[in-house]
């Protein structure tokens, strides 16, 4: 049986604003912030059940804050004062800790705010200063690295990669190829300690090293399944091997299209010459510092996290024997990793974050490109 029909809610033109500007502030609570979205959501006439669907909670809580607004308007959705010690720091308090994080220098050229030092340039505590910066997900101790691709021939890449993942060619097979490098075969200096009760596995931090191996590896993006082999060297020797490799494991009436990165050994004369003679190889380059584009890098990750971290080997042979272990097992039941974002919700998002920051060198280019459909 169908349920009860939702309450109608309308809104003022205040009340709108008043909202919206809530979602859209960055010191604003996160409770108020979900709240104001449901509300929103529910007065574009959707149900509870897809309001809960698209926003992640319970339909229960859907139902709720839709009651507790139709009943108290803009004040239903503002948690009421409970009972207990009252608050020392204000909300003014809270929401200038947080705009000071977020837009001021700390003091005597430091490069990031502590709770110590932002406890005493507000006078609050530490632990008052770590509460808040929990709550409101701000950690100044940890920064990530990124780049940002200047590429002249950017969006056209992205849109040529992309574009493969999402719809491959008929009678071919799409490759993801890439070489990771200087495998190191570790030993460590003293046994590794096993896991047990309350206590993890240990291994010393010292280690005695018996050589490197490079591998190469082409992932089928539609199976999961990995080509591979390893060399000592990486050169455009060793790379044109395993593009014969790859010829004479994939059945001969197969167009073969590659994606790439713009390293060196791709594109020597020796490896145009092999390819004009092999013209079911097509090759397409990921834009240069953007190796997030080619899925190998994923199944790379793979093996490093559930092979290479942990393990130890007394010789590079040992390694490469323990490698190929593991590829065996993986191609047993592989996995692909399928790719979601379409070219243009990529290019969108790199043009409205290079909007924010300056000297990026796209943010002509990338406006550009997202004008131009993906044909």
């Amino acid at each position: 049986m169908p349920g009860p029909k939702p309450l109608l809610l309308e809104l003022s033109d205040r009340e709108r604003r008043l909202l919206r500007g809530w979602v859209r502030k960055r010191t604003a609570g996160q409770a108020l912030v979900l709240r104001s979205r449901i509300v929103l959501a529910c007065v574009e006439g959707q149900s509870n059940a897809r309001v809960a669907r698209e926003l992640g909670v319970s339909r229960e809580t859907v139902r709720k804050w839709r009651s507790r607004f139709a009943a108290d308007r803009l004040e239903g959705l503002v948690d009421k004062p409970r009972s207990g010690a009252p608050r020392k720091v204000t909300d003014e308090q809270v929401e200038g800790l947080v705009a000071r994080t977020l837009d001021q220098a700390p003091p005597r050229g430091d490069s990031h705010w502590s709770t110590r030092s932002m406890a005493e340039a507000t006078g609050m505590s530490q632990s008052a200063v770590s509460r808040i910066w929990r709550a409101f997900g701000l950690k100044p101790l940890i920064v990530q690295t990124w780049k940002l691709s200047t590429d002249p021939q950017f969006v056209t890449k992205v849109r040529d990669v992309v574009g493969i993942y999402l719809s491959p060619p008929e009678n071919a097979l799409v490759l993801a190829v890439d070489e990771k490098s200087q495998i190191q075969a570790l030993d460590r200096t003293q046994p590794v300690l096993p896991l047990a009760p309350t206590t993890p596995a240990r291994m010393t931090h010292d280690y005695v090293r018996h050589g490197t191996t490079s591998l190469f590896a082409a992932l089928d993006i539609v199976s999961g399944s990995v080509i591979a082999q390893h060399y000592r060297r990486h050169r455009h020797q060793e790379f044109l091997r395993f593009l014969k490799t790859i010829d004479a494991a994939v059945p001969k009436d197969l167009d073969l299209h590659l994606v790439l990165d713009n390293y060196a050994t791709h594109k020597t004369e020796a490896v145009k010459k092999w390819l004009l003679r092999h013209p079911r190889f097509h090759l397409h380059f990921t834009p240069t510092s953007a190796s997030w584009l080619n899925l190998v890098e994923r199944w790379f990750a793979e093996l490093t996290c559930r092979k290479l971290r942990r393990s130890a080997h007394h010789s590079v042979l040992d390694l490469e024997r323990d490698i190929r272990g593991w590829i065996n097992e993986w191609n047993n039941n592989p996995k692909p990793f399928v790719w979601t974002k379409t070219a243009d919700e990529i290019l969108e998002t790199l043009a409205s974050y290079c909007t924010r920051i300056t000297g990026s060198g796209h943010e002509g280019r990338l406006a550009t490109g997202v004008s131009h459909a993906w044909h």
